[in-house]
């Protein structure tokens, strides 16, 4: 089971990869720049010559070969947990997990056959940060400090698990908010920041600046219920280290997020800033995701 987990968590960091790869396709605006899927110009993707792997080619082509390899990683994954795992429902938990990747693919396949519609590709981006958290479930409890568990209530503080999965699904919500703003071409349409047109609200002249404006006043939503979260965990759990740490670090990803937001308006949607707060967001939302199941399951052994 240790060497289960352990495989679990490459599949999950390398997920993560996975979407700030993504996050760089989007950022160089390279989503066609291989204009045929499976094949790349022609050739199967593994046999795709090195040497013509430059400009926009290099971050898309790149991007399909790490989503390989993702998808390769999840099928073990997927048989693995279902010969060595003696619960059911984390058995089937592997299932759904190569279920979606196997989407996630054919998604992506749409997104470049179709060049890029906008609902294709927000679905695209949302799937990824979805079956991000699969891994991220599978790893936790598989984990040793979870071996064992089944659903349940193993923490007491009923109002901390309830801001734990509220604060989760806020992130998620953010993040779909964020895919819907890079794919419609939103994320200048308000150019400054923290102000948005020298002012508090904007003139919703667009529907692009009230794309961008409520992912800003949804980010302070986060933030705030972020802030309220984490005293709880601070001021009730600070001596129980399976809560404290992951609350530590999501608040650290979350104030690393507000400032790399500031940073893509400022840099006008440089390349690094703005891959970084793609992998940001989903790091944030793993560790939302781990203090919510930490909260919510109960061990046996």
């Amino acid at each position: 089971m240790i060497g289960l987990n352990r495989f679990i968590k490459l599949v999950a960091a390398s997920t993560l990869l996975l979407i700030a790869a993504g996050g760089m396709v989007t950022s160089t605006d390279s989503g066609l720049a291989v204009p045929d899927w499976p094949n790349t110009y022609g050739h199967f993707m593994f046999a795709f010559p090195l040497e013509k792997m430059v400009g926009g080619i290099f971050y898309e082509h790149g991007h399909r070969m790490i989503a390989s390899t993702v998808g390769f990683l999840t099928i073990i994954l997927a048989v693995w947990t279902w010969m060595v795992e003696p619960r059911r429902w984390v058995r089937w938990l592997g299932v759904i997990a190569l279920g979606a990747v196997i989407l996630q693919g054919v998604l992506g396949g749409i997104t470049v056959l179709f060049l890029l519609p906008t609902a294709v590709s927000v679905a695209h981006a949302c799937l990824a940060q979805a079956f991000f958290c699969l891994t991220v479930t599978l790893a936790v409890v598989t984990g040793s400090s979870m071996r064992g568990i089944t659903t349940g209530a193993a923490c007491d503080d009923k109002l901390l698990r309830r801001l734990t999965f509220a604060l989760t699904g806020a992130v998620y919500l953010q993040l779909i908010l964020g895919a819907v703003m890079r794919h419609t071409g939103a994320g200048l349409a308000i150019p400054d920041f923290p102000l948005a047109f020298g002012r508090l609200i904007p003139p919703l002249a667009s529907s692009q600046v009230a794309t961008h404006f409520a992912h800003r006043v949804w980010a302070a939503c986060v933030t705030l219920l972020m802030v309220v979260t984490v005293w709880r965990v601070v001021s009730r759990h600070r001596l129980e280290p399976l809560y404290m740490r992951p609350a530590m670090v999501a608040v650290a990803l979350l104030a690393a997020q507000v400032l790399l937001g500031g940073l893509t308006i400022w840099t006008s949607r440089a390349v690094l800033p703005t891959t970084f707060h793609v992998a940001c967001g989903a790091a944030t939302l793993a560790c939302c995701l781990v203090l919510a199941l930490r909260t919510s399951v109960v061990r046996l052994s």
